[in-house]
């Protein structure tokens, strides 16, 4: 009896739980459909951080200054680099080992396809692409030269849309700066100013402004990665690197900072395959703003000439003559009917300064003449013989022919002797002074410094040999005076260069 009831306690306990579950989980499922409450989520991720600055205000003030340029030509064919960008490869870098070996690492190095065959042969050449923008309100726009060349008409494509036509003012193929006018019969044109790029920073940013393959106004960002680049276009390669996206049809189009001033003008890319992989170069500022003054007064840039062909002053060249640092420009030739042969410089001089003004390398030198108008007296500090002197120069009118001397041929060889500290065999010249180079040891310095057999021996430390006598004593005289090196003036095929030997092999 006591174990029955016990049994029916429990079950009647275990019952009442049952019961009192249900009623808590009905409550629940009533209260959730009754009051319609959502489940309760996590808010989404926002990250507070450092916000990149939009360039959107700068590009809606510029871009109606900025056009696409579009040339026709009468000439049935047309060269790829007339469409748009001067793009370059590896075979037209200048003669810079570290530079090469920089741009190695891009795939397709030297294997790019550099002459594309040209469409429409039979027909007339098709409409070129380029990019350009406005200078002043009466319709001045600048762009590039290559972009113009060969061209016969022009025709500029707003940002709006319109299209006006354009008449070609002036062009500078050294700096390959182009002048176009715009009659836009009393409109205003909205125009940009250029920008002091002596203020402009590696790390700068910049927006570039223009027209790729033809697309129409695109802008694209990057920062200023270089200065001063020297890319072999020319005497007076300046240029501002950049790593903002630049193709083909960006040439002649701006390259604007945060103040919407002009810092560059896109002249040119590397490029193996021809597409952009990072790498444009632009024309400061301050070279397009003379040159675009000279276009605009003139239709052309009269350049003052020296009359000199220079080489830089390199470490081993600098110790020899007894220089102190790496500057100047070394005179490797001064022609016979220039204004510096007239005024006393000779092969081996060293241009230090300019009207008082340092000259800090070969490039330098030939900026700083250029921006002198032909006719200007100028002061020269030159170091000859050792010593530095104060020399006056007429300059005279760059000729448009301005060219390196013709090449020749050396003369043949005769009793050949050696001159082993140098790793050189050599001979006296039979038609003209000087040693003839019949022999260089290639593991000589001589040969790593480029010096090959036919090359002629003009001069050692400023001193003219026709013998091995000659240049042992001007090595001797080198070494009493603590130098370590020697200053070998070659000729060859009639162009100067010089070259630092050290004293003692090895």
């Amino acid at each position: 009896m006591n174990s029955s009831r016990r049994t029916s306690s429990r079950l009647h306990t275990r019952l009442m739980a049952a019961v009192a579950s249900l009623a808590i989980a009905g409550a629940i499922g009533v209260g959730a459909v009754t009051t319609g409450t959502a489940p309760v989520l996590a808010d989404a991720v926002k990250v507070e951080a450092p916000q990149v600055p939009s360039f959107a205000d700068v590009v809606e003030k510029v871009s109606p200054a900025v056009v696409s340029v579009r040339v026709k030509a009468d000439v049935t064919a047309a060269s790829d680099r007339g469409r748009g960008m001067f793009s370059f490869g590896p075979d037209d870098l200048p003669n810079d080992p570290n530079l090469r070996r920089f741009f190695r690492q891009f795939p397709g190095f030297g294997n790019q396809d550099r002459a594309r065959p040209p469409r429409n042969r039979d027909k007339v050449r098709p409409i070129a692409q380029g990019s350009g923008f406005f200078i002043s309100g009466d319709g001045y726009l600048v762009t590039n030269n290559h972009v113009v060349e060969e061209g016969s008409a022009f025709t500029v494509v707003m940002d709006n849309g319109d299209e006006l036509d354009a008449k070609l003012v002036g062009t500078d193929p050294r700096t390959d700066l182009a002048v176009l006018k715009v009659d836009g019969e009393g409109r205003n044109f909205t125009y940009v100013d250029f920008a002091d790029d002596s203020a402009v920073r590696v790390g700068d940013w910049v927006v570039a402004v223009g027209n790729p393959f033809g697309l129409g106004g695109t802008v694209t960002a990057g920062i200023v990665s270089a200065r001063g680049r020297d890319i072999g276009a020319g005497p007076y390669d300046d240029f501002i690197q950049i790593d903002a996206a630049v193709n083909r049809g960006n040439s002649g189009g701006p390259a604007f900072n945060l103040s919407g001033q002009v810092v560059g003008i896109n002249t040119a890319i590397f490029s193996p395959s021809g597409g952009n992989v990072g790498i444009a170069f632009a024309i400061p500022a301050s070279t397009a703003k003379t040159v675009v003054g000279d276009l605009i007064k003139n239709g052309s840039v009269n350049r003052g000439w020296l009359g000199v062909e220079i080489q830089p002053v390199t470490k081993d060249i600098a110790e020899s003559l007894g220089l102190t640092d790496e500057k100047g420009a070394l005179v490797a030739k001064a022609q016979d009917d220039g204004p510096a042969k007239k005024a006393g410089i000779v092969a081996g001089d060293v241009i230090t300064q300019v009207e008082g003004k340092d000259v800090s390398s070969a490039r330098e030198l030939a900026r700083m003449i250029a921006g002198y108008d032909p006719g200007k007296t100028v002061e020269l500090t030159v170091l000859h013989n050792g010593k530095l002197q104060k020399v006056k120069v007429d300059l005279g009118k760059l000729p448009d022919n301005a060219r390196v001397a013709s090449r020749d041929s050396g003369s043949e060889p005769g009793q050949q002797n050696s001159l082993a500290d140098l790793g050189l065999t050599v001979t006296r010249a039979e038609d003209g002074p000087g040693l003839v180079v019949t022999d260089v040891d290639p593991d000589s310095d001589a040969a790593s410094r480029g010096i090959q057999a036919g090359d002629i021996i003009v001069a050692v430390n400023s001193q003219e040999v026709g013998s091995v006598a000659d240049v042992a004593k001007a090595m001797d005289e080198a070494a009493k005076a603590g130098r370590k090196s020697v200053l070998v003036q070659i000729s060859r095929d009639d162009s100067n260069r010089f070259v630092a030997l050290p004293i003692t092999k090895g």
